[in-house]
């Protein structure tokens, strides 16, 4: 499968940007997914994932309130709706799946990511 996240860009604290992650080559409604996050200098850290169904969602506590992860299995795709940036939501976002969802140490399969910058 090939994940590719799209979406990010330059906005000012307080804006929203809609990432979106789209397959192909395989589909998605089998897998869990998730956002993920690398600032610069930073490692990677798990943003939010969600379960196979969408019923089911887990987020990282500094975005807790403000993101919003959801899935369209028939579109094979998975949004990232994120409100009241703040500079240190800057990085680059990637998509990636997994098996369970409340595990997103086990996910992979990463797919190109998408720059999200948040000026102060």
């Amino acid at each position: 499968v090939q994940l590719q996240a799209f979406g990010g860009g330059l906005v000012q604290a307080g804006g929203s940007l809609r990432l979106s992650c789209v397959a192909s080559g395989d589909s998605l409604s089998t897998y869990a997914m998730g956002w993920f996050r690398q600032a610069p200098g930073k490692e990677r850290e798990f943003v939010a994932t969600i379960s196979r169904s969408g019923a089911y969602t887990k987020y990282v506590d500094s975005v807790k309130g403000r993101f919003t992860i959801s899935r369209d299995n028939a579109r094979n795709t998975v949004n990232l709706q994120m409100n009241s940036l703040k500079p240190e939501d800057t990085a680059v976002y990637y998509c990636a799946r997994g098996i369970l969802y409340y595990s997103p140490a086990d996910f992979g399969s990463w797919g190109q990511g998408t720059e999200v910058t948040v000026s102060s």
